[in-house]
């Protein structure tokens, strides 16, 4: 399962260098259900992902899944490359320790979406997503608001819709 929210940025950290990275490069073969290919940095997944929570649902405030992710060789993300429907998505994905055991993941886009960043953040229950008290260089939450979703945005060609 994965419990994360979203966050538009104020302003990135200071030194983003000197955090952990991965550069990411991932497609869509289905939206519906999520049926995504990555590969970061050297590592190369296979992913579904199937919605639990209603987008109508007031209480929402957290984007809930459940996932399953299976490894690939090098060879069989290619082939499925070649696939994908729309666009691929390639940023650079940071990972910064905000406290309480969280991990701030902020990603920064390449290619078409060249500009846009915002952060995400996973949790282990709906519970400590919705008690999450965001650090201050967090901006708006946008956990379901469509326009952030890296399957979405793999069907846009640029950032006019933001």
């Amino acid at each position: 399962m994965e419990i994360e929210r979203k966050f538009k940025i104020l302003n990135k950290p200071e030194g983003l260098d000197r955090y952990p990275k991965k550069e990411i490069e991932q497609g869509y073969l289905c939206i519906n259900p999520i049926v995504r290919i990555r590969k970061s940095n050297e590592e190369y997944y296979l992913t579904y992902k199937s919605r639990l929570n209603m987008k109508d649902n007031p209480k929402d405030i957290a984007l809930t899944c459940e996932e399953v992710e299976l490894p690939l060789v090098k060879e069989a993300y290619e082939h499925l490359r070649s696939k994908v429907d729309d666009y691929l998505i390639t940023k650079t994905r940071y990972l910064i320790p905000i406290g309480n055991n969280y991990t701030a993941e902020l990603d920064e886009f390449h290619g078409y979406l060249e500009g846009l960043i915002f952060v995400e953040v996973e949790f282990p229950d709906e519970e400590k997503a919705e008690a999450f008290q965001p650090p201050e260089w967090f901006g708006e939450d946008v956990s379901l608001d469509k326009r952030y979703k890296n399957n979405y945005l793999a069907t846009i060609n640029n950032l006019a819709v933001f």
